[in-house]
Formats: structure tokens, C-alpha cells, sequence
């Protein structure tokens, strides 16, 4: 029999290696299966105690310390975001056994607001799309869905106005907030750019992807339509159509990306709210908001600045909005760094109160990761 070649030497010691690893990832992956329907029954009998003591199942706080104390405790090689990631998906897996909750949000189902349930609450919830935000805000309010998220701010286009409009008589509060980057790509079934001669997208995404269009696809018609995820359904049905959406939209709709992350403004981020009708504990990372008015007259909006100042208390968001109320009034929204039980804010708080002509408080929440 012929000694193997060096070169056969060689293949045979790296596959002796692969098994050595392959066999240790076999054997990791039948203890991770077991840790984690161990911590999938640890999640039942909290649900069974909660549910005997009328307490909610969905838990902001809870879940932020948890993801918190991950991030914290990461050696590596896994990223922050990946280790983070990979838990929200197994704590929405065990909230799931307690209770599927069901989250309102801005459809149809492959826009970014979509995707921004899926990283706040995990895939194992049902994610219930509306046409408008108002609609969003009814579905929570009258029960239809347990949560509701609704977009607020962009970095680059502002405050979203209807959404501060209705959070000023809404019943609901804020319970959490999410930060989502919109990452723009050219989807299609075309083999290739040169193929694309129809662009969909929603006018903001075509806005925001102008100059990538412009060098790229120069000759391609930009058709605007009601959202992305109806962009992404038009592209799969039209040859040589493309559409501007994010992954999720890709997935739903059975296209490839011919282009990633094409937005003008890499950081381009949008903001959103999670609402609902229960008051969060702190986490250790919190934010409060808030909507107040002015007195009118000269230097009241300073003079409502002064007590945050004074008990050293960070404003994160100043944005002012034309009240219903009269003529050139104005409400006043603002985000505050802490939560409404920590002793400076609550003395903020309780100053604000006596000098405001109106203040609600939104909500105190954790603050997003990232």
C-alpha cells in the first residue's frame, strides 16, 4: 500500500481537528438545549405565581437588568449585540409560555416598525399590523393588543408630530423604547443593478437614498408608494422592479438585497415607543418623559428649565408642538435621564408640578441598549 502524500497528511490531521471541535460544539449545544427548557420552566412558574397575584407578564424592567448584566459579563468572541440578540429571542420564547402577547405596530408586515418589534419583544409574539397610527394607539387602548409601538423621532427627519399629539390625551404610557438604525437595501429578483429599471419605495426612504440612486441607478424610474413593505410586494411581483426596504421585508417577500445599507446617512436612526398601561420600576438605566406647557409669559419656558438644572437632572429631548387649546400655545415634550421614583427627578418633578399650567407625565422606562 502507497504512503499517503504530505498533502493527504495534511487533510487527514485538519479533519482529525474538526472533529475534535465539531464533537465538543455537539456536545455544548445538548447542554445549552438543556439550560434552556431548565430556564424555560424556571419562566412557567413565574408565570403561574404571577398569574395567581395579578401581576404582569411583560416586565421592561426585569428584562434590561437581564440584558444589561449580559452585555456586562461578555468575554467575547461574540459581540454585545449578538449575545444580546440571541437572549431576547430566548426570553421571548419563555414570556411566549406564559402569555403570547400581542404588539401593535405600523404596518403592513415588513416595515421598520416591524422590525422594531422584533428586536424589542423577539419573533414569538403576535405582531399585529395597523394602516395608521391612531389605529395603533385605539388597538392598545381598547385591549385589541397588549402593547403598542409607535415611531416618535428620526435622526434625520424629526419628531414624528402625531404621535406627541395623541400621547397628550392617551390613557396609555410609555414602557419602553426601542433605537432602531434604518438600514436602507436595493431589493429584487433582477440577477443584477444593471437590470433594475423601476425603483419603489416610500418617498422618505427615495429622499433618504437619493445620492446612491443617483450614481448607481441614474436611469431607473423612483416610484413612491404607502411604505415600504408595499414597495418590497410590488418589486416581487414586476420584472426588473426593485424596491428600497430593510431584511425583513426581503424575507417576507422572497427577495435578494443586490445592494446593502445604500441610506445617504449611515446613522440614520429612528426612535420608538413602546405604550402600554402598567408603571415600570427603575432598572438602573432609565429615562422619564413628559409633556408640560409655559405660562405665557417672558422667560416662563426657562423658569421651567431652572428646577431640573438645580437638582442636577439631564434633559435628553426638548421639542415643542402647537397645542389645540388657542392660538401661538405650545406644549412642550422632554426627555429626562433617570426614573420618576429616583429622588432628584421626583424633586424636579414635584417643582415642575406647582409651576407648569398643565404636565403629564408619558412615562419612566429603561433606557434602549446601544
Amino acid at each position: 500500500m502507497a504512503e499517503p502524500s504530505a498533502g493527504e497528511a495534511r487533510i487527514d490531521d485538519i479533519d482529525s481537528k474538526l472533529r475534535v471541535h465539531r464533537d465538543a460544539i455537539d456536545a455544548l449545544d445538548r447542554e445549552i438545549l438543556a439550560r434552556l427548557n431548565e430556564r424555560a420552566t424556571h419562566a412557567q412558574a413565574i408565570g403561574a405565581l404571577k398569574a395567581g397575584g395579578g401581576g404582569p407578564t411583560y416586565r421592561p424592567d426585569r428584562e434590561a437588568q437581564v440584558l444589561a448584566r449580559l452585555a456586562a459579563h461578555n468575554a467575547g468572541p461574540l459581540s454585545n449585540d449578538a449575545v444580546t440578540g440571541v437572549f431576547r429571542q430566548v426570553m421571548s420564547a419563555c414570556l411566549a409560555l406564559e402569555q403570547k402577547l400581542r404588539i401593535a405596530y405600523l404596518g403592513p408586515a415588513g416595515t421598520f416598525s416591524h422590525a422594531a418589534v422584533a428586536r424589542h419583544f423577539g419573533q414569538f409574539v403576535d405582531a399585529v399590523p395597523c394602516a395608521t397610527i391612531d389605529e395603533i394607539f385605539r388597538a392598545g387602548e381598547s385591549g385589541q393588543a397588549e402593547y403598542a409601538v409607535v415611531p416618535v423621532e428620526n435622526s434625520t427627519e424629526g419628531a414624528v408630530g402625531r404621535t406627541l399629539d395623541l400621547m397628550y390625551t392617551t390613557e396609555l404610557s410609555v414602557c419602553g423604547e426601542i433605537k432602531l438604525r434604518v438600514q436602507q437595501n436595493l431589493l429584487s429578483n433582477a440577477p443584477s443593478l444593471e437590470r433594475v429599471t423601476k425603483v419603489y419605495s416610500h418617498a422618505q426612504s427615495l429622499a433618504q437614498c437619493a445620492q446612491w440612486l443617483a450614481r448607481h441607478l441614474p436611469g431607473a424610474a423612483r416610484v413612491p408608494v404607502s411604505s415600504n413593505a408595499e414597495a418590497a410586494r410590488l418589486a416581487a411581483l414586476e420584472e426588473g422592479a426593485g424596491a428600497i426596504a430593510g431584511e425583513i421585508a426581503a424575507s417576507i417577500y422572497g427577495l435578494g438585497a443586490l445592494a446593502a445599507h445604500i441610506e445617504d446617512e449611515p446613522n440614520n436612526t429612528t426612535r420608538f415607543w413602546v405604550l402600554g398601561r402598567q408603571a415600570v420600576p427603575p432598572s438602573g438605566n432609565d429615562k422619564t418623559s413628559l409633556v408640560m406647557s409655559a405660562p405665557n409669559r417672558p422667560g416662563a419656558v426657562h423658569g421651567l428649565l431652572e428646577p431640573l438644572a438645580r437638582h442636577g437632572v439631564s434633559m435628553t429631548r426638548f421639542e415643542s408642538r402647537p397645542a389645540r387649546t388657542g392660538l401661538w400655545e405650545y406644549l412642550f415634550f422632554v426627555d429626562l435621564c433617570g426614573h420618576r421614583d429616583d429622588p432628584s427627578v421626583a424633586s424636579a418633578l414635584r417643582e415642575l408640578a406647582t409651576m407648569a399650567p398643565f404636565l403629564k407625565l408619558l412615562g419612566s422606562y429603561p433606557a434602549a441598549l446601544g
